[in-house]
């Protein structure tokens, strides 16, 4: 009789906390799942002090894991019922050994001829970190030694009966492409995130499955030291939707280790104050448990705390790092050091703004406009006025060229990223960014609400002859002033998201450019430039202070009297 069963853990919020198993159900297949335990359990743990037997350090929540990985197949049907693996788990709870536990019990129990398995790392280095375990685990065993064959050279090992292969790779798409692997294990896949043209790599690597019905892929990662991007971004989110019960997938298992809302949540203070409520929360209730299922064991509770420790004293770059990658926080922005002060309140002014709102609320709009290069964003920003609060509403989007995603190839999941959430277009066409910005402001200016367009007076000129072939003149379009002379509209956005009088739409594509920009002082003055030239951008951000610059001059409804040129602000 075919087994039913749900992926979902509704209540994981509950059980984390506790420490209860995260995985709801037991395995579907309980012989199965015992007979490659008794192999995991027997390998060696070579590193380790008197190189124990994995079943002897192996605490229940990994056994839990490798039971439902190997109890998920039918030796009758000859097919495993769950296919796909996800655990998110924080720095050195031994998920590399797992791995090569993992995938050398794959090997030994298989019984397919000539069958690939695979560990694909994002680098040489992590490829070896799962690598040499396995290695150790075979050589020092005799029984082992007589049926696997290492070769070093290669990061592989092969069964001498059936002719099947582990191998360890570092990804490329040379190196995967053309595998009919029968299981394959992705480690660290934040940093495929990082990686252009990562989707289509992982999905040549797994393309094998299709024809082996016992096949399986599982995806081992720790938090992102960055907001999550690309193909990690996806999964996360996909696992996050089947463990909560919105996604219905049954052959996807995830196990996630990261704090409840509860914990984690913001409540509307700015960043580095909410840092600091979640490091308190974890010290008080002594938390360090949710995300390290393994402490005390492979991570030790004194490392913790001295380093949450050494993390506060070095500022908010460094507890942000400390918290992705040891209790798997996710990040929402960068705070570096030299970091825009606006940032640190970005993420508290988040709403639901959508330029549809703006019209419809709004007394007043103003936008902006910044950048349009080949390789670069053309960045809008729309700027509304509510007449009652008086609270400014902002919507952004942007536009590039394939270009853009070739020279950047670092962003370019990234890209995609913005691109699926409706903020970002990639236009294949040279001034079809600006044509669909024109349709933008049309959309401004048929409301009857829209007063002027703020430009960076630098090749403005496709933005005025798209204007003015809608109707829109010169008198209408503003050029603001730039460099340090944009201090005021900057210090303008940054009091007014501290004091939670701006609201946005929440877009990560905003949250980006929030944390890319870097603040040089100028004098008395300040300019923001990107923090690393040439990969993260600006632009929407740029054009944001454009709209400010129109906005902080307090216009009237359209067809009120204008302030700009007694305001200092330069009309084109």
């Amino acid at each position: 009789m075919m087994p039913t069963w749900t992926t979902a853990c509704p209540d994981w919020q509950d059980r984390i906390i506790d420490g209860r198993p995260l995985i709801s159900f037991p395995p579907l297949f309980p012989d199965e799942a015992q007979s490659s335990l008794d192999i995991y359990n027997e390998l060696l743990v070579v590193d380790a002090p008197g190189s124990p037997k994995m079943g002897d350090v192996s605490r229940q929540w990994i056994t839990d894991f490798v039971s439902s990985i190997f109890g998920a197949y039918d030796p009758e049907s000859g097919r495993r019922l769950i296919t796909e693996f996800f655990l998110l788990i924080s720095k050195k709870n031994s998920k590399s050994t797992s791995a090569a536990g993992i995938m050398l019990t794959a090997l030994i129990r298989n019984w397919r001829m000539s069958a690939e398995f695979l560990i694909i790392a994002p680098t040489i280095e992590i490829a070896n970190n799962s690598f040499y375990p396995a290695r150790d685990m075979v050589r020092n065993d005799e029984d082992l030694s007589a049926i696997l064959h290492v070769q070093e050279h290669y990061r592989t090992i092969t069964h001498r009966g059936t002719g099947a292969t582990l191998k360890v790779i570092a990804a490329d798409n040379e190196a995967v492409s053309g595998k009919k692997a029968t299981g394959v294990l992705v480690d660290e896949l934040w940093l495929f995130g990082k990686k252009p043209n990562a989707e289509n790599m992982l999905r040549e690597a797994t393309g094998g499955l299709a024809s082996r019905p016992e096949g399986f892929t599982i995806f081992l990662s720790t938090q992102s030291d960055d907001a999550p991007a690309g193909v990690f971004k996806q999964k996360l989110d996909y696992a996050r939707g089947v463990r909560d019960g919105r996604i219905d997938d049954n052959r996807f298992l995830p196990v996630i280790y990261e704090f409840p809302d509860s914990v984690v949540k913001l409540d509307g203070k700015d960043t580095q104050r909410n840092l600091d409520q979640i490091v308190l929360r974890i010290k008080e209730d002594d938390l360090f448990h949710v995300t390290n299922p393994n402490l005390g064991a492979s991570v030790d509770p004194s490392f913790l705390t001295r380093e949450l420790q050494k993390a506060e004293n070095d500022g908010p770059e460094s507890l942000c790092g400390f918290l992705a990658k040891h209790l798997n926080v996710e990040i929402g922005l960068n705070l570096r050091s030299t970091r825009w002060t606006g940032a640190d309140f970005w993420l508290k002014c988040s709403g639901t703004v959508s330029l549809e709102d703006i019209i419809s609320r709004c007394e007043v709009i103003v936008v902006g406009i910044d950048g349009g290069g080949l390789d670069d964003m053309l960045g809008l920003a729309v700027i509304g006025r509510e007449p009652e609060t008086r609270k400014w509403l902002l919507w952004t989007h942007a536009w590039v060229h394939p270009i853009a995603l070739e020279r950047r190839k670092s962003e370019s999941g990234r890209y995609r990223d913005f691109q699926r959430d409706g903020d970002l277009t990639i236009v294949d066409d040279i001034g079809q960014d600006v044509f669909q910005a024109g349709e933008l402001i049309q959309q401004c200016e048929d409301s009857g609400l829209l007063d002027r367009i703020g430009v960076d007076p630098a090749g403005i000129g496709d933005i005025i002859d798209e204007l003015e072939s809608r109707g829109i003149g010169n008198d209408r379009i503003v050029g603001v002033p730039q460099g340090w002379r944009m201090t005021g509209a900057i210090k303008t956005t940054e009091r007014r998201l501290a004091e939670g009088t701006v609201e946005h739409g929440g877009q990560s594509l905003m949250a980006w450019c929030a944390g890319n920009a870097k603040v040089e002082p100028k004098g008395n003055a300040v300019v923001i430039t990107k923090q690393a030239a040439g990969t993260g951008k600006i632009d929407p951000l740029m054009a944001t202070f454009n709209a400010v610059a129109l906005m902080a001059m307090n216009p009237e409804a359209r067809g009120g009297p204008s302030v700009y040129e007694t305001r200092g602000v330069l009309s084109v």
